[in-house]
């Protein structure tokens, strides 16, 4: 199991979608974004990647009160940021280390992905790093840490993501 965690607005259910898109057979190309509703509740599907199956779970970005409900069975976590909302890194920063501190995700690969790249007043990778003090979370941080940056919009960075679930559950 992967869960798909982050903030609300932050662009988690486009990536879902766009990730099952290319990971079906007849994926000729993203093609145009399709059309996305804020998750209330959860979505589930299922990604093969390379013949290996893996189930992941996005839970809505407004019931962040209740995600360790469903940590147990979590072998990774894709959190999601959006790297053009600045108003929002505190906020995502506070709800990335009570994830990181939940004993059932002590051994949980970790995944953040800076999202929304495409857009003119997304912040650099430098900046995020900085804002969200990456090393000191990655150097007393239990779990191993991935930082990508994606266009869920464009499709940028999202064959890393697919390629980092297979290397994280997939082996």
């Amino acid at each position: 199991m992967c869960l798909v965690l982050g903030p609300s607005g932050v662009g988690k259910t486009l990536i879902m979608k766009r990730l099952h898109k290319l990971c079906s057979k007849d994926s000729a190309g993203l093609g145009d974004p399709p059309p996305t509703q804020p998750t209330v509740g959860t979505n589930l599907t299922d990604l093969t990647i390379q013949r290996v199956r893996i189930t992941v779970r996005e839970v809505g970005g407004s019931m962040g009160p209740i995600w360790p409900s469903y940590y147990q069975d979590c072998r990774a976590v894709l959190f999601v940021v959006d790297s053009a909302n600045p108003m929002q890194v505190s906020a995502s920063c506070i709800q990335l280390l009570s994830v990181l501190s939940a004993p059932a995700l002590s051994s949980a690969s970790v995944l953040i992905i800076f999202n929304k790249t495409d857009l003119p007043c997304c912040m650099s990778l430098v900046e995020m790093k900085s804002l969200f003090r990456m090393d000191d979370i990655i150097s007393s941080s239990q779990q191993p840490i991935t930082v990508m940056e994606t266009s869920a919009l464009e499709g940028t960075g999202l064959q890393e993501v697919l390629q980092w679930l297979h290397s994280s559950i997939g082996t």
